[in-house]
Parts: C-alpha cells; sequence; structure tokens
C-alpha cells in the first residue's frame, strides 16, 4: 500500500510552512464565501480531467491539518474506532499509565479487556477528555464568580 493511503501523522516540520499557510489561507477563504456547499469541487490539474468532489467536512479538515503545519506543529489521525493501549491512552491525556488505569477501573473511561490487557478506543477517551473539560471549565467559573463576590484581585 502506498504512503498516500497509509500515512497517519506528519511530524514538525515535515510540510513547509509557508505552502500550508498559503493553502489554508484559500481554502478557509473558499469556505467562507461558499458558506452553504456542503460538496467542494476541486479543479483538475490536469487538460479536461474530471473534478475531484470532496465533503465540506473533510476540506475543513485539511484546513486544520495545513493550520498546525503551518505553525509548525506535527498532528497525527486516529479513526474514533481505533483500539489504544493503555500507555497510548495515557500519553494522549499526559497523564501517568497508573493514573489512566485508575479512571478505567473507577468507570471514569469506557475500555475492554484483551486477554490480561485493556483497550480503551479513541472516541472513549475524546468523551472523557470532552467531558473533563467542561468540568474544569465549569470549575474555573465557579473560581471567577466567588472572586467576583468576595471583591478579590
Amino acid at each position: 500500500m502506498s504512503n498516500l493511503t497509509t500515512k497517519r501523522s506528519i511530524q514538525p516540520g515535515e510540510i513547509d510552512a509557508a505552502v500550508a499557510a498559503r493553502a489554508v489561507r484559500r481554502i478557509k477563504d473558499y469556505l467562507m464565501r461558499h458558506p452553504d456547499q456542503q460538496a467542494i469541487e476541486v479543479g483538475g490539474e490536469v487538460g479536461d480531467e474530471d473534478p475531484l468532489i470532496v465533503p465540506r467536512d473533510a476540506v475543513a479538515m485539511l484546513a486544520y491539518i495545513l493550520t498546525e503545519a503551518a505553525d509548525g506543529r506535527g498532528i497525527s489521525i486516529i479513526p474514533s474506532h481505533a483500539e489504544l493501549t493503555t500507555q497510548q491512552a495515557a500519553d494522549m491525556l499526559n497523564v501517568s499509565r497508573p493514573y489512566l488505569i485508575k479512571l478505567l477501573e473507577s468507570g471514569k473511561i469506557d475500555f475492554r479487556t484483551v486477554g490480561t490487557h485493556r483497550r480503551v478506543t479513541a472516541q472513549a477517551l475524546m468523551e472523557y477528555k470532552r467531558h473533563d473539560g467542561l468540568k474544569r471549565r465549569a470549575a474555573a467559573d465557579e473560581l471567577a464568580g466567588l472572586s467576583q463576590e468576595l471583591d478579590l484581585p
């Protein structure tokens, strides 16, 4: 299988940042000018070749990838159904593996057991991150409200 269908990550600096920045500007400009267009036609580069039709959400994701590349950051694409080891999941959350296992065992993140090994889907991990982020924002808002009530600087 070629690299075109198997490449799922880009390391920082692998893509020319200036080229990526120009491309993302053009994509965002096009999407803003055509807000209701759900299928984007990409014109053929050779002769009278039929245009490539790409779903809007995929074009928006490409813009995000190019934005990250333009800023010199790497990016990885992980399908939501992909199963991760506990170490991979811990790395994605930027926590220790023992802490992640406590989250799994407490029921905060869904997982399944394969033999003696735990597996976490990327989707379950992202759901936990979203839920945890909402709880953190609510706590920060509550602290800000208390600070204002107490007239603290």
